[in-house]
This record gives structure tokens, C-alpha cells and sequence, in this order.
């Protein structure tokens, strides 16, 4: 499986963004798919997650400026960014398969960089 992010760019604090990731190489319409983010100097962190039946969780920071969604077809993730601030800039990943650990995910995208001048 090789999933794909795009949609990254420079934004300025309170616009908006939308990324996506699509998936290629298998269905992946029954697992959990999820972003993450990682801002120089830190550890990736976790952003939002979308259950295989549609359930949602953000990370607190992000609640009510920050939506994920999923193309009916289930191998495509994207996240709408809102009122975006200086403290969002960072790589983001899309990630797949869920498993047993918090931030274990069988599948990640290489990244796109989000940067928001303030």
C-alpha cells in the first residue's frame, strides 16, 4: 500500500487548507485512516483519526478549526484546516491500518509540509 498526501502549502494564520491522501495498492475501505504531524524539533503527534465507520477524533488543539473525511470509496482521506495558526505549521502524514498500540499504524504517507506565517 503506498499512500499519497498532497495539499500542503503556505498559508497565512486564519486561512484554510485542505489535504489529501489517497491510497493505492489495496482496499482500504475497512481499516482506520488518520493524520499526524510533525513541527521541527518535535515528535509527530497525533492530529485526527476517522474510524472505518465514520467515528472522528481530534486532537484537542485542532477541535472546531480541523475536519477529516473520507471519499465514500474508503482509500481517501482528507482533513480541512480552518482559522489556521502559526502553531499548525508542520510535515503532515496520512496514515492507514490502525493497530494495537496508539500510534501504531501499519501504513504512512510520506508527508506534506504545512507552513502558516504569521
Amino acid at each position: 500500500v503506498q499512500l499519497q498526501a498532497s495539499g500542503g502549502g503556505l498559508v497565512e494564520a486564519g486561512g484554510s487548507l485542505r489535504l489529501s491522501c489517497v491510497a493505492s495498492g489495496r482496499s482500504l475501505s475497512s481499516v482506520d485512516m488518520a493524520w499526524y504531524r510533525q513541527s521541527p524539533g518535535k515528535e509527530r503527534e497525533f492530529v485526527a483519526w476517522m474510524t472505518w465507520n465514520q467515528g472522528t477524533f481530534y486532537k484537542d488543539s485542532v477541535k472546531g478549526r480541523f475536519t477529516i473525511s473520507r471519499h465514500f470509496s474508503g482509500n481517501a482521506v482528507h482533513l480541512q484546516m480552518k482559522s489556521l495558526k502559526s502553531e499548525d505549521t508542520a510535515v503532515y502524514y496520512c496514515a492507514a491500518d490502525r493497530g494495537p498500540g496508539r500510534d501504531d499504524w501499519r501504513y504512512w504517507g510520506r508527508g506534506t509540509l504545512v507552513t502558516v506565517s504569521s
